[in-house]
Protein backbone atom coordinates (compact mmCIF):
# COMPACT_ATOMS: atom_id res chain seq x y z
CA UNK A 1 0.00 0.00 0.00
CA UNK A 2 1.43 3.39 -0.89
CA UNK A 3 1.60 6.31 1.55
CA UNK A 4 -1.37 8.08 -0.07
CA UNK A 5 -3.72 5.12 0.38
CA UNK A 6 -2.33 4.40 3.86
CA UNK A 7 -3.00 8.00 4.91
CA UNK A 8 -6.59 7.93 3.66
CA UNK A 9 -7.16 4.58 5.37
CA UNK A 10 -5.71 5.89 8.64
CA UNK A 11 -8.00 8.93 8.49
CA UNK A 12 -11.01 6.74 7.84
CA UNK A 13 -10.12 4.45 10.76
CA UNK A 14 -9.50 7.41 13.06
CA UNK A 15 -12.94 8.80 12.25
CA UNK A 16 -14.44 5.50 13.35
CA UNK A 17 -13.00 6.04 16.82
CA UNK A 18 -14.26 9.58 17.38
CA UNK A 19 -17.39 10.10 19.44
CA UNK A 20 -19.34 12.13 18.82
CA UNK A 21 -18.63 12.15 15.10
CA UNK A 22 -17.43 15.49 13.74
CA UNK A 23 -19.82 17.64 11.74
CA UNK A 24 -17.20 18.29 9.06
CA UNK A 25 -13.84 16.77 8.18
CA UNK A 26 -11.19 19.14 6.84
CA UNK A 27 -8.20 17.53 5.11
CA UNK A 28 -4.97 19.19 4.09
CA UNK A 29 -4.50 18.07 0.49
CA UNK A 30 -6.41 17.02 -2.61
CA UNK A 31 -8.34 14.00 -1.38
CA UNK A 32 -10.65 13.03 1.45
CA UNK A 33 -11.08 9.54 2.87
CA UNK A 34 -14.20 7.46 2.46
CA UNK A 35 -16.18 8.57 5.51
CA UNK A 36 -19.74 8.98 6.80
CA UNK A 37 -19.42 12.73 7.46
CA UNK A 38 -19.15 15.68 5.09
CA UNK A 39 -15.52 16.24 4.15
CA UNK A 40 -13.57 18.93 2.34
CA UNK A 41 -10.04 18.80 0.99
CA UNK A 42 -8.08 22.06 1.15
CA UNK A 43 -4.87 22.25 -0.83
CA UNK A 44 -2.23 23.84 1.42
CA UNK A 45 -4.76 23.75 4.23
CA UNK A 46 -1.96 24.06 6.77
CA UNK A 47 -1.38 27.56 5.37
CA UNK A 48 -5.03 28.55 4.91
CA UNK A 49 -7.18 27.09 7.68
CA UNK A 50 -6.61 27.64 11.40
CA UNK A 51 -8.03 24.26 12.42
CA UNK A 52 -5.71 22.46 9.99
CA UNK A 53 -2.79 24.62 11.12
CA UNK A 54 -3.39 23.61 14.74
CA UNK A 55 -3.85 19.94 13.86
CA UNK A 56 -0.62 20.01 11.85
CA UNK A 57 1.33 21.41 14.81
CA UNK A 58 -0.17 18.83 17.18
CA UNK A 59 0.59 15.98 14.78
CA UNK A 60 4.20 17.08 14.27
CA UNK A 61 4.72 17.54 18.00
CA UNK A 62 3.33 14.06 18.71
CA UNK A 63 5.45 12.50 15.97
CA UNK A 64 8.58 14.21 17.30
CA UNK A 65 7.85 12.89 20.81
CA UNK A 66 7.38 9.40 19.37
CA UNK A 67 10.73 9.64 17.57
CA UNK A 68 12.46 10.77 20.78
CA UNK A 69 10.93 7.82 22.64
CA UNK A 70 12.01 5.44 19.87
CA UNK A 71 15.56 6.80 20.08
CA UNK A 72 15.76 5.34 23.59
CA UNK A 73 15.19 1.88 22.08
CA UNK A 74 17.39 2.42 19.02
CA UNK A 75 20.05 4.99 19.85
CA UNK A 76 22.36 4.47 16.84
CA UNK A 77 20.27 6.64 14.51
CA UNK A 78 20.04 9.86 16.57
CA UNK A 79 16.27 10.21 16.16
CA UNK A 80 16.17 12.45 19.25
CA UNK A 81 18.18 15.01 17.25
CA UNK A 82 16.74 14.89 13.71
CA UNK A 83 13.36 13.18 14.36
CA UNK A 84 13.73 11.03 11.25
CA UNK A 85 13.94 13.87 8.77
CA UNK A 86 16.53 13.27 6.02
CA UNK A 87 19.29 15.41 7.47
CA UNK A 88 22.91 14.70 6.58
CA UNK A 89 23.37 13.03 9.98
CA UNK A 90 20.38 10.76 9.47
CA UNK A 91 21.50 9.74 6.00
CA UNK A 92 25.04 9.04 7.26
CA UNK A 93 23.68 6.80 10.00
CA UNK A 94 21.47 4.98 7.53
CA UNK A 95 24.49 4.37 5.36
CA UNK A 96 26.43 3.02 8.34
CA UNK A 97 23.72 0.94 10.07
CA UNK A 98 21.13 0.25 7.37
CA UNK A 99 17.40 0.63 7.95
CA UNK A 100 15.84 0.27 11.38
CA UNK A 101 12.51 -1.54 11.83
CA UNK A 102 10.63 1.77 11.63
CA UNK A 103 12.17 3.04 8.39
CA UNK A 104 10.00 3.01 5.28
CA UNK A 105 11.40 0.64 2.71
CA UNK A 106 9.75 2.45 -0.21
CA UNK A 107 11.65 5.76 0.04
CA UNK A 108 14.77 6.30 -2.04
CA UNK A 109 17.63 7.38 0.16
CA UNK A 110 20.46 9.51 -1.17
CA UNK A 111 23.60 9.04 0.87
CA UNK A 112 26.12 11.82 1.48
CA UNK A 113 29.62 11.32 0.12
Amino acid sequence: MNIHRATLLAMSRALGGIYPAPELLLVDGLFVPDCPVPARAIVRGDQKNHAIMAASILAKTERDLWMIAYSELESRYGFEIHKGYPTRMHRMRLKRYGLSPIHRRSFKISFPE
